[in-house]
């Protein structure tokens, strides 16, 4: 995974985070909310997707945290975007036909945005 930090800041509170690793931010977002999990046992590639709401500095900010299957294995890779608040509905409505078009459609796009997604090129 990626080790690049975050350039924007992130206030909670009176604490301000900078410059975590997406491990760190995983981390984070997991420690504030269950989130809501969509497991894909048809995909070959994804194994679950999980989706986090977090309220940070009077917003709501969207988390999407992809477990992408490992070869060979029963273990999957996880990988953190930040999304749009419609992602989790969108993703959820068509994950089931197809996990993996689900995904590019609807998660992929915001991979620029943390730096944390794996590198498809």
């Amino acid at each position: 995974m990626k080790k690049y930090l975050i350039i924007s800041l992130l206030t909670i509170g009176s604490i301000t985070i900078k410059a975590q690793t997406c491990e760190e931010i995983m981390e984070f977002v997991k420690s504030k909310d269950y989130g809501t999990t969509y497991t894909s046992y048809n995909s070959d590639a994804i194994s679950k997707v999980t989706f986090y709401s977090i309220y940070v500095d009077y917003k709501t900010l969207y988390f999407a945290i992809v477990c992408f299957k490992k070869k060979y294995s029963y273990s999957c890779n996880e990988y953190i975007y930040q999304v749009g608040s419609d992602t989790k509905f969108n993703y959820s409505y068509e994950y089931y036909d197809s996990a993996g078009k689900a995904f590019w459609k609807y998660i992929q796009p915001y991979s620029k945005i943390l730096g944390c997604s794996p590198n498809f090129e």
